[in-house]
């Protein structure tokens, strides 16, 4: 079984005259040039095909109507195989950028997590965070396929207000524990998986400890750092220089213990020509910033015999 995860940077389904259209990947860029919104789409599409992975875990995906629309309009015609099973259920990211997952595999157990306030949890609200807002800023959507559990986040970026954002990722964090605490009797022996954006930047100096510790520190086994870490990024920062490794892929004991030589794949042919780090071949299409199939590159490992 193959699965992938991608933050395919708003994606989102507008309409203009009667026409549907999809929003290209971009957030604020100046200026802004609605022309290659299609490329961009495109490439996305070019790159997902070129993956081909059984399983897509996406994130910032509008809803369900922009991800029937891109697989339809966009991803099919590269000649790819479909995907039958699709679900995009609905977050709390006030955009409306949630997460989704595409599968060829069936997929059960479908579950939604965007309603849980701390409370539901048996946590207490941290200091500057409301009791009565949800703990997902957009979801932890849940589904089994095949033996896996999958668990698809896309935590509080760091922005703007850094020290708050640690805040409401370590709960995110501490939620998405907890519900695999609850899922499972003996979560140890189980085979599951976080992937997503999780929006850990790189470490700065003088932090002692990131917001996402609680699914690190012997819960669960960051495959990502099976990459040398030079090699260990998957995002540049344009206005920063910075580059990072906020995708993630986070496997139960079990699931690393039965694939110790599995290593996961960052593919980042889809990235913009400004990534000066990569040096390898990029879609044909790609531009200086733009177009580009997101910001993010994306990630894919492949568990055989699963």
């Amino acid at each position: 079984m193959q699965i992938a995860t991608l933050n395919v940077q708003n994606l989102r389904l507008r309409q203009r005259q009667g026409e549907y259209f999809l929003h290209g990947a971009w957030d604020t860029d100046s200026p802004e040039d609605p022309e290659l919104d299609p490329i961009d789409r495109c490439l996305t599409a070019e790159l997902l095909a070129d993956i081909n992975a059984d399983v897509l875990a996406l994130q910032e995906v509008f809803d369900q109507k922009t991800l029937e629309y891109f697989h339809d309009e966009f991803l099919l015609p590269t000649g790819i195989a479909p995907y039958p099973y699709r679900v995009c259920l609905p977050g709390n990211d006030g955009r409306g950028l949630d997460v989704a997952l595409m599968s060829r595999l069936r997929l059960s157990n479908i579950e939604s997590h965007a309603s849980l306030v701390p409370a539901d949890l048996g946590f207490p609200a941290p200091p500057g965070v409301s009791a009565d807002l949800p703990v997902f800023r957009r979801d932890c959507l849940t589904a089994t396929v095949g033996a896996v559990t999958l668990f698809v986040c896309h935590f509080k970026s760091p922005y703007p207000e850094p020290r708050k954002s640690w805040t409401i990722r370590r709960l995110e964090a501490l939620a998405t524990r907890r519900i695999i605490e609850r899922k499972f009797t003996h979560p140890r022996p189980d085979l599951w998986l976080i992937l997503g954006d999780l929006n850990e930047p790189t470490r700065e100096r003088g932090e002692t400890e990131r917001a996402i510790s609680p699914l690190e520190s012997g819960f669960a086994s960051d495959l990502m750092l099976r990459i040398p870490k030079p090699d260990r990024w998957t995002y540049f920062d344009p206005h920063s220089g910075l580059y990072h490794c906020p995708d993630a892929l986070l496997a139960s004991p079990a699931l690393a213990e039965r694939f110790p030589d599995t290593v996961p794949l960052i593919v980042r042919k889809g990235l913009g020509l400004e990534v000066e780090r990569f040096r390898g071949s990029h879609l044909a299409s790609v531009g200086e910033h733009r177009p580009h199939a997101s910001d993010h590159a994306a990630v894919t490992v492949e568990f055989q015999g699963l």
